[in-house]
């Protein structure tokens, strides 16, 4: 396999969008595909990587509105973890881990998978009752996670502040030594060419108008803006932007869609040596393989479409994250974003077959999105490929919400991050 380090990336001018058009196909749409992914995130070219090398099916089209790389999944804090509270839930996403673990190798690149732990911290009775369930919870399925006493926090992740004078003192934490980071943007880059080698058509520039379906009601293709792309199936993907192209073809979900703000600081020197993560005050920091301190803010409190938010939730994090971690005072934010998270209202995902034959849908991920990439694209694939649900997303249904069988994520852990 061949060895990709920070240094030799940037050497080879592969760091930006221009740089990695040549690294897969990028052709005219062809008339007619057996199936078309809507959406070429991370989620979306997992999705046409292993319907190709697992299942065989290379006679497909990954439609981007946009370029590779340039959505939600290169506007994300990169978190990897498993330890959710749910049985379902710790199911896919532990599923995901696996495969992160080896994913460079599968791939032929190096997505800078990094195993350095997340570190999820208690402040008060609740944090505590919370996270020790969770512990054992993740115990029973077969999950790494382990609780730690404030000094052992601080042993583990030494530029905590563990004073118990603190607004919100540490009381311990639950810590999940196989979570870590992986680079957000190098994950799709990975996907799409090794898609692409595969025989995967990416057709970047190409907004979906409209989905196009029969007199018998089942999906025959999608309109873009490069014209009409017939097609057997359709899977759409498209973080934040799901419903408005399933109401395209009659489907409403009940998803609503937030602006979900995050941050970085300048470069400097490895100072921070995890990710921590802290549901009281909603804040989660790690540092990136460049230097920057990664810094992730909440939701706003409204849903919008906007790729921005508003201020004072990123205050908020900065005052709490100072707090933490007194020495990152000094430092200066580089730039800020935001991003639009899909969300359900039990925080789980939609991952299904809908009721248009021929149409499947992969949204709601919220906050998770991230993480799941390898997994979810997985189970996708075995869904559009099969027509049928994997046994590990054969819960996350779009029938759960009438038939009350939720899956309750925001309840279970107030932050699903």
């Amino acid at each position: 396999m061949r060895k990709f380090s920070a240094f030799a990336l940037l050497r080879e001018g592969l760091s930006g969008q221009a740089g990695w058009q040549r690294q897969w196909r990028s052709p005219e749409p062809k008339p007619r595909y057996d199936v078309v992914i809507v959406g070429g995130g991370g989620h979306g070219l997992a999705t046409a990587f292993y319907l190709a090398e697992r299942h065989g099916i290379r006679d497909v089209a990954v439609v981007e509105k946009g370029w590779i790389g340039g959505g939600n999944t290169g506007r994300n804090t990169t978190i990897i973890r498993s330890n959710y509270l749910h049985d379902e839930s710790a199911a896919i996403y532990e599923h995901a881990v696996k495969l992160w673990e080896n994913l460079a190798q599968a791939l032929n690149y190096n997505v800078m998978y990094s195993p350095r732990g997340v570190l999820m911290l208690a402040h008060n009775t609740h944090d505590i009752q919370s996270l020790k369930r969770h512990v054992h919870a993740n115990r029973l399925n077969g999950i790494d996670n382990e609780w730690l006493s404030p000094q052992q926090c601080k042993a583990f992740c030494p530029p905590l502040n563990i004073d118990r004078a603190m607004r919100y003192p540490i009381l311990g934490g639950a810590l999940q030594r196989r979570g870590g980071t992986a680079r957000h943007d190098a994950v799709a880059w990975g996907y799409a060419r090794a898609a692409s080698a595969r025989g995967v058509d990416i057709l970047e520039n190409c907004e979906v108008t409209g989905i196009r379906r029969g007199a018998s009601g089942a999906i025959e293709g999608v309109e873009t803006s490069r014209g009409f792309i017939g097609a057997n199936k359709v899977g759409v993907v498209a973080a934040g932007h799901t419903s408005v192209i399933m109401n395209m073809a009659g489907v409403r979900l009940p998803l609503e869609s937030f602006p979900l703000q995050a941050l970085v600081s300048e470069p400097v020197k490895p100072a921070f040596p995890c990710v921590v993560m802290s549901n009281t005050i909603h804040a989660y920091i790690s540092q990136s393989d460049k230097g920057e301190m990664v810094i992730g803010a909440g939701t706003d409190a409204y849903t919008s479409y906007s790729q921005r938010g508003a201020l004072h939730i990123a205050t908020h994090t900065l005052d709490a994250i100072c707090e933490l971690v007194p020495v990152f005072r000094r430092l200066r934010m580089l730039r800020n974003w935001g991003g639009i998270v899909d969300v359900t209202p039990d925080r789980s995902p939609i991952l299904a077959k809908t009721p248009v034959p021929g149409l499947y849908v992969n949204c709601g991920w919220g906050t998770g999105g991230f993480k799941a990439t390898p997994g979810s694209g997985d189970v996708f694939a075995w869904t559009i490929a099969k027509d049928a649900p994997h046994p590990i997303n054969a819960p996350f249904t779009i029938e759960r919400f009438r038939e009350g069988v939720l899956i309750d994520e925001a309840a279970a852990a107030a932050v699903a991050h």
